[in-house]
């Protein structure tokens, strides 16, 4: 009786032409990896200057949004400094350094209201953050109770590039946009996307 299936030789080849092609799109899983990271850090800094808009309008306070770099980027500590080159954030009223783990309150400084860590993909992205001349370092961004940036509270926050960290690689660099008049927008900084595509900064 004749037996089915495949030979050793054939299991070989098979199992050296999937390590070929395995070897040849490592490279692209890798940058899709780190430019999904980008995608993940700019959404939640986002999120987070939407969040302290959103709180200073709804308690008619002013209301600030920090960047903070952790000693372990995957948890809130007190360990926390204020930072322009973190993926880290916190919303409080005053500024949370030595308090980021803090609990939530309405009354005890720095009244946080809430806080992320970057993660541990955050140690692969890239975070800086400006003011308006687009080369000042600024690490907040304070809103007032229009939700309006608070411009009399310091040089706030005007733009955050979000990119990875490998010089030798191209990435799918964002922006997120910080306006006078509170708007908060994330965008695509590519010079080569058409002037009319809405992802263009």
């Amino acid at each position: 009786m004749r037996q089915r299936g495949f030979t050793l030789i054939e299991l070989v080849v098979a199992i050296f032409v999937l390590g070929l092609i395995l070897l040849a799109v490592m490279p692209g899983i890798g940058t899709w990896l780190d430019n999904t990271r980008i995608r993940n850090v700019a959404d939640s800094l986002q999120n987070g200057l939407q969040t302290a808009r959103g709180e200073a309008v709804k308690r008619n306070q002013n209301m600030s949004f920090w960047l903070v770099s952790l000693n372990d980027p995957s948890k809130l500590s007190n360990d926390c400094t204020l930072s322009n080159t973190s993926g880290s954030w916190v919303v409080s009223v005053n500024a949370p350094t030595g308090h980021c783990a803090d609990t939530p309150s309405t009354v005890s400084s720095p009244m946080l209201v809430v806080g992320r860590p970057s993660g541990d993909g955050g140690g692969r992205v890239a975070v800086t953050a400006v003011q308006s001349d687009g080369s000042t370092a600024a690490n907040f961004v304070t809103f007032n109770g229009f939700g309006r940036a608070d411009v009399g509270s310091g040089a706030p926050i005007a733009q955050i590039e979000v990119t990875g960290t490998n010089t030798s690689v191209t990435y799918r660099k964002l922006r997120i946009l910080v306006s006078a008049a509170g708007q908060v927008r994330m965008c695509d900084p590519d010079p080569g996307l058409p002037a009319t595509d809405p992802r263009k900064c």
